[in-house]
Protein backbone atom coordinates (compact mmCIF):
# COMPACT_ATOMS: atom_id res chain seq x y z
CA UNK A 1 0.00 0.00 0.00
CA UNK A 2 1.14 3.66 -0.88
CA UNK A 3 -0.34 7.00 1.78
CA UNK A 4 0.08 10.03 0.96
CA UNK A 5 -0.26 12.53 4.25
CA UNK A 6 -1.19 15.70 3.60
CA UNK A 7 -0.34 17.77 6.84
CA UNK A 8 1.67 20.50 8.09
CA UNK A 9 5.55 20.58 8.66
CA UNK A 10 7.15 17.59 10.11
CA UNK A 11 9.38 19.14 12.22
CA UNK A 12 5.65 21.34 13.89
CA UNK A 13 4.24 17.91 14.80
CA UNK A 14 3.58 17.51 18.42
CA UNK A 15 4.37 13.73 18.33
CA UNK A 16 3.18 12.67 21.91
CA UNK A 17 -0.08 13.34 20.61
CA UNK A 18 -0.29 13.27 17.39
CA UNK A 19 -2.51 11.56 15.50
CA UNK A 20 -0.96 11.62 12.01
CA UNK A 21 2.38 10.10 13.59
CA UNK A 22 0.86 7.30 14.80
CA UNK A 23 -0.79 6.19 11.71
CA UNK A 24 2.26 7.17 9.95
CA UNK A 25 3.88 4.81 12.32
CA UNK A 26 1.27 1.90 11.91
CA UNK A 27 1.56 2.02 8.17
CA UNK A 28 5.37 1.57 8.29
CA UNK A 29 4.85 -1.19 10.20
CA UNK A 30 3.06 -2.87 8.08
CA UNK A 31 5.09 -2.19 5.19
CA UNK A 32 3.23 0.85 3.33
CA UNK A 33 5.26 3.38 1.54
CA UNK A 34 4.70 6.57 3.73
CA UNK A 35 5.21 9.84 1.69
CA UNK A 36 4.55 13.49 3.03
CA UNK A 37 3.90 16.56 1.44
CA UNK A 38 2.33 20.17 2.15
CA UNK A 39 -0.70 22.17 0.81
CA UNK A 40 1.91 24.01 -1.71
CA UNK A 41 2.94 20.43 -3.09
CA UNK A 42 -0.28 19.55 -4.88
CA UNK A 43 -1.09 20.67 -8.22
CA UNK A 44 -3.34 19.95 -11.59
CA UNK A 45 -2.41 18.42 -14.53
CA UNK A 46 -5.40 18.47 -17.12
CA UNK A 47 -7.98 16.69 -14.76
CA UNK A 48 -5.10 14.82 -13.19
CA UNK A 49 -4.10 15.84 -9.35
CA UNK A 50 -0.30 15.53 -8.90
CA UNK A 51 2.04 15.77 -5.81
CA UNK A 52 5.31 16.84 -5.30
CA UNK A 53 5.63 14.25 -2.14
CA UNK A 54 9.08 13.12 -0.15
CA UNK A 55 9.18 9.11 0.55
CA UNK A 56 9.34 9.36 4.52
CA UNK A 57 10.77 6.84 6.58
CA UNK A 58 9.10 6.77 9.58
CA UNK A 59 10.73 5.40 13.20
CA UNK A 60 9.64 5.34 16.70
CA UNK A 61 11.20 8.75 18.51
CA UNK A 62 10.17 11.75 20.95
CA UNK A 63 11.48 14.45 17.94
CA UNK A 64 10.80 14.61 14.52
CA UNK A 65 14.58 15.13 13.85
CA UNK A 66 14.54 11.02 14.84
CA UNK A 67 11.45 10.08 13.50
CA UNK A 68 11.65 10.97 10.21
CA UNK A 69 14.15 10.33 7.64
CA UNK A 70 13.64 11.71 4.37
CA UNK A 71 14.10 9.86 1.23
CA UNK A 72 13.50 12.25 -1.73
CA UNK A 73 10.75 13.93 -3.78
CA UNK A 74 9.21 12.82 -6.51
CA UNK A 75 6.23 14.31 -9.05
CA UNK A 76 3.51 11.69 -8.80
CA UNK A 77 -0.41 11.42 -9.90
CA UNK A 78 -2.73 10.59 -6.88
CA UNK A 79 -3.82 8.31 -8.04
CA UNK A 80 -0.92 6.25 -7.90
CA UNK A 81 -1.50 6.74 -3.96
CA UNK A 82 -3.90 3.68 -2.39
CA UNK A 83 -4.90 6.45 0.13
CA UNK A 84 -4.68 10.29 0.44
CA UNK A 85 -5.07 11.50 4.16
CA UNK A 86 -5.59 15.27 4.06
CA UNK A 87 -4.14 16.27 7.77
CA UNK A 88 -3.82 19.64 7.43
CA UNK A 89 -4.77 21.69 10.79
CA UNK A 90 -7.17 24.06 10.28
CA UNK A 91 -7.55 26.88 9.68
CA UNK A 92 -9.56 26.33 6.56
CA UNK A 93 -8.17 29.39 4.77
CA UNK A 94 -8.30 30.40 0.87
CA UNK A 95 -4.95 28.17 0.70
CA UNK A 96 -6.78 25.15 1.94
CA UNK A 97 -10.10 25.32 0.06
CA UNK A 98 -8.23 25.79 -3.33
CA UNK A 99 -6.58 22.48 -1.98
CA UNK A 100 -10.12 20.49 -1.46
CA UNK A 101 -10.94 22.06 -5.56
CA UNK A 102 -7.29 19.93 -6.44
CA UNK A 103 -8.25 16.99 -4.78
CA UNK A 104 -12.19 16.61 -6.02
CA UNK A 105 -9.91 15.54 -8.86
CA UNK A 106 -8.68 12.74 -7.35
CA UNK A 107 -12.27 11.08 -6.05
CA UNK A 108 -12.86 7.58 -7.28
CA UNK A 109 -8.65 7.61 -8.12
CA UNK A 110 -7.88 7.04 -4.67
CA UNK A 111 -8.94 7.09 -0.82
CA UNK A 112 -9.50 10.10 0.24
CA UNK A 113 -9.80 10.96 3.54
CA UNK A 114 -11.79 13.07 4.31
CA UNK A 115 -13.49 13.60 1.27
CA UNK A 116 -12.73 16.98 0.38
CA UNK A 117 -16.41 17.78 -0.76
CA UNK A 118 -17.41 17.20 3.10
CA UNK A 119 -14.32 19.20 4.64
CA UNK A 120 -15.80 22.29 2.69
CA UNK A 121 -19.44 22.13 3.25
CA UNK A 122 -19.50 20.23 6.90
CA UNK A 123 -18.26 23.24 9.20
CA UNK A 124 -17.41 21.33 12.09
CA UNK A 125 -19.07 23.74 14.70
CA UNK A 126 -22.02 24.29 12.87
CA UNK A 127 -22.72 20.86 11.00
CA UNK A 128 -23.96 19.28 14.73
CA UNK A 129 -26.46 21.61 14.56
CA UNK A 130 -28.10 18.85 11.86
CA UNK A 131 -28.95 17.02 15.09
CA UNK A 132 -30.90 19.40 16.85
CA UNK A 133 -32.36 16.87 19.61
CA UNK A 134 -28.32 15.69 20.07
CA UNK A 135 -27.00 19.00 20.65
CA UNK A 136 -27.33 21.91 23.77
CA UNK A 137 -29.16 24.80 22.16
CA UNK A 138 -27.82 27.06 20.36
CA UNK A 139 -27.61 29.58 18.22
CA UNK A 140 -25.58 31.46 15.53
CA UNK A 141 -26.06 35.14 15.19
CA UNK A 142 -23.49 38.70 15.00
CA UNK A 143 -25.67 39.90 17.03
CA UNK A 144 -24.29 40.60 20.56
CA UNK A 145 -28.13 41.63 21.43
CA UNK A 146 -29.74 38.58 20.12
CA UNK A 147 -26.41 36.28 22.51
CA UNK A 148 -27.10 38.30 25.54
CA UNK A 149 -30.99 37.25 25.26
CA UNK A 150 -30.33 34.06 24.54
CA UNK A 151 -27.73 33.88 27.63
CA UNK A 152 -30.93 34.78 29.62
CA UNK A 153 -33.27 32.37 28.32
CA UNK A 154 -30.21 29.25 29.16
CA UNK A 155 -30.38 30.71 32.69
CA UNK A 156 -27.59 33.19 32.14
CA UNK A 157 -24.52 30.95 31.14
CA UNK A 158 -23.52 30.21 27.96
CA UNK A 159 -20.53 29.14 25.55
CA UNK A 160 -19.20 31.18 22.98
CA UNK A 161 -17.19 30.39 19.68
CA UNK A 162 -16.18 31.38 16.44
CA UNK A 163 -17.69 29.45 13.42
CA UNK A 164 -14.50 28.98 12.01
CA UNK A 165 -12.47 28.68 14.88
CA UNK A 166 -10.55 25.49 16.15
CA UNK A 167 -8.07 23.87 18.86
CA UNK A 168 -10.33 25.79 21.65
CA UNK A 169 -8.96 28.78 20.18
CA UNK A 170 -11.41 32.15 20.87
CA UNK A 171 -14.00 29.58 23.21
CA UNK A 172 -15.66 31.43 26.16
CA UNK A 173 -17.72 30.74 29.14
CA UNK A 174 -20.50 33.76 29.14
CA UNK A 175 -21.56 34.29 32.61
CA UNK A 176 -24.87 36.53 34.28
CA UNK A 177 -23.11 39.00 35.84
CA UNK A 178 -19.56 38.98 34.72
CA UNK A 179 -18.02 42.65 34.25
CA UNK A 180 -16.51 41.27 31.24
CA UNK A 181 -19.62 39.97 29.22
CA UNK A 182 -20.44 42.68 27.21
CA UNK A 183 -16.62 43.08 25.80
CA UNK A 184 -16.39 39.27 25.38
CA UNK A 185 -19.15 39.10 23.12
CA UNK A 186 -18.15 42.32 20.78
CA UNK A 187 -14.67 40.18 20.43
CA UNK A 188 -16.58 37.38 19.71
CA UNK A 189 -18.70 38.91 16.80
CA UNK A 190 -15.93 41.34 15.91
CA UNK A 191 -18.67 43.97 16.94
CA UNK A 192 -21.23 42.51 14.40
CA UNK A 193 -19.04 41.22 11.60
CA UNK A 194 -18.55 37.87 12.41
CA UNK A 195 -20.67 34.93 13.26
CA UNK A 196 -20.72 33.51 16.74
CA UNK A 197 -22.06 30.14 17.51
CA UNK A 198 -23.49 29.98 20.81
CA UNK A 199 -24.68 27.10 23.27
CA UNK A 200 -26.32 26.91 26.39
CA UNK A 201 -23.40 25.61 29.23
CA UNK A 202 -23.36 22.35 30.17
CA UNK A 203 -22.06 22.15 33.58
CA UNK A 204 -20.43 18.68 32.81
CA UNK A 205 -17.88 20.49 31.00
CA UNK A 206 -16.14 20.42 34.10
CA UNK A 207 -15.95 16.59 34.02
CA UNK A 208 -14.47 17.07 30.96
CA UNK A 209 -15.44 16.29 27.14
CA UNK A 210 -15.53 12.86 25.38
CA UNK A 211 -13.03 12.34 22.11
CA UNK A 212 -14.94 9.58 20.40
CA UNK A 213 -12.65 8.97 17.21
CA UNK A 214 -14.75 6.85 14.27
CA UNK A 215 -13.91 5.19 11.25
CA UNK A 216 -16.34 4.53 8.63
CA UNK A 217 -18.92 5.69 10.99
CA UNK A 218 -17.51 3.22 13.58
CA UNK A 219 -16.02 3.65 17.11
CA UNK A 220 -12.74 2.70 17.45
CA UNK A 221 -12.06 4.20 20.87
CA UNK A 222 -12.76 7.63 23.63
CA UNK A 223 -10.67 9.88 25.65
CA UNK A 224 -12.33 12.25 28.15
CA UNK A 225 -9.76 15.53 27.92
CA UNK A 226 -10.45 16.90 31.70
CA UNK A 227 -10.13 21.06 31.94
CA UNK A 228 -7.12 22.04 34.12
CA UNK A 229 -7.34 23.95 36.62
CA UNK A 230 -9.17 27.61 36.48
CA UNK A 231 -9.93 26.80 32.60
CA UNK A 232 -12.80 26.16 30.95
CA UNK A 233 -11.46 24.00 27.83
CA UNK A 234 -10.33 20.44 28.39
CA UNK A 235 -8.14 20.90 24.87
CA UNK A 236 -5.29 18.92 25.17
CA UNK A 237 -2.25 21.22 24.54
CA UNK A 238 -4.03 23.63 26.68
CA UNK A 239 -3.69 22.07 29.63
CA UNK A 240 -6.42 18.97 29.80
CA UNK A 241 -5.46 15.96 31.12
CA UNK A 242 -6.50 12.37 28.95
CA UNK A 243 -8.32 10.33 30.90
CA UNK A 244 -9.42 6.59 30.06
CA UNK A 245 -13.13 6.76 28.68
CA UNK A 246 -15.52 4.02 27.26
CA UNK A 247 -18.04 4.63 24.65
CA UNK A 248 -21.54 4.13 26.46
CA UNK A 249 -24.81 4.11 24.93
CA UNK A 250 -25.77 7.12 24.59
CA UNK A 251 -22.61 7.68 22.18
CA UNK A 252 -23.67 4.62 19.98
CA UNK A 253 -26.91 6.62 19.87
CA UNK A 254 -24.94 9.69 18.84
CA UNK A 255 -22.91 7.60 16.36
CA UNK A 256 -25.75 5.91 14.72
CA UNK A 257 -27.61 9.23 13.73
CA UNK A 258 -24.81 11.16 12.85
CA UNK A 259 -23.01 8.07 10.70
CA UNK A 260 -25.38 7.92 7.63
CA UNK A 261 -24.42 11.76 7.10
CA UNK A 262 -20.93 10.98 7.86
CA UNK A 263 -20.73 8.45 5.18
CA UNK A 264 -22.75 10.65 2.70
CA UNK A 265 -19.98 13.07 2.66
CA UNK A 266 -16.95 10.88 2.60
CA UNK A 267 -16.27 11.70 6.32
CA UNK A 268 -14.01 8.71 7.27
CA UNK A 269 -11.76 9.22 9.92
CA UNK A 270 -14.14 11.43 12.69
CA UNK A 271 -13.60 12.53 16.00
CA UNK A 272 -17.12 13.39 18.11
CA UNK A 273 -17.13 15.28 21.32
CA UNK A 274 -19.66 15.02 23.74
CA UNK A 275 -20.06 16.44 26.81
CA UNK A 276 -22.96 15.23 29.28
CA UNK A 277 -23.79 13.16 26.63
CA UNK A 278 -24.39 16.43 24.44
CA UNK A 279 -22.75 16.23 20.84
CA UNK A 280 -20.63 19.78 20.73
CA UNK A 281 -18.53 19.44 17.93
CA UNK A 282 -17.54 17.25 14.34
CA UNK A 283 -14.40 17.00 14.07
CA UNK A 284 -13.35 16.37 10.37
CA UNK A 285 -10.31 18.39 9.27
CA UNK A 286 -7.84 16.57 11.20
CA UNK A 287 -9.39 14.77 14.75
CA UNK A 288 -6.72 13.54 17.32
CA UNK A 289 -7.22 11.05 20.11
CA UNK A 290 -5.72 7.80 19.07
CA UNK A 291 -2.46 8.30 20.78
CA UNK A 292 -3.92 9.01 23.47
CA UNK A 293 -6.50 6.18 23.09
CA UNK A 294 -3.96 3.80 22.83
CA UNK A 295 -1.83 4.82 26.06
CA UNK A 296 -5.11 5.06 28.14
CA UNK A 297 -7.17 1.33 27.04
CA UNK A 298 -3.12 -0.34 26.33
CA UNK A 299 -4.38 -0.89 22.88
CA UNK A 300 -3.43 0.12 19.17
CA UNK A 301 -6.33 2.34 18.08
CA UNK A 302 -4.47 3.05 14.51
CA UNK A 303 -4.61 -0.49 14.05
CA UNK A 304 -8.55 -0.96 13.33
CA UNK A 305 -8.14 2.20 11.39
CA UNK A 306 -5.79 1.32 8.65
CA UNK A 307 -7.40 -2.19 8.62
CA UNK A 308 -10.59 -0.10 7.29
CA UNK A 309 -8.80 2.18 4.98
CA UNK A 310 -6.80 -1.00 3.11
CA UNK A 311 -10.76 -2.29 2.58
CA UNK A 312 -12.28 0.85 1.07
CA UNK A 313 -8.58 1.89 -0.71
CA UNK A 314 -8.88 -2.08 -2.55
CA UNK A 315 -12.57 -1.48 -3.50
CA UNK A 316 -11.91 1.46 -5.05
CA UNK A 317 -8.61 0.17 -7.17
CA UNK A 318 -10.42 -3.07 -7.84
Amino acid sequence: MRALFILDPLDRLALAGDTSYALMLEAASRGWDVWTCQLEHLGLENDDAVVDAVLTIVMPAATAHEAFQLEGRKHQRLADFDVVLMRKDPPLDVAYLHATWILDHARGKTLLVNDPRGLRELNEHLAVLRWPTLTPPSIVTRSTAELRAFQEAQGGTIVVKPVDGFGGLGIFVVRQGDPNASSILETSTGAGTRWTLAQKYLPDAVNGDKRIVLVDGEPVGAVLRVPGDAEARGNLHVGGTAVKAIVDDRDREIIAAVAPTLREYGQILVGLDVIGGMLTELNITSPTGIRHISRLDNTNCAAPILDRFEQLARAIKA
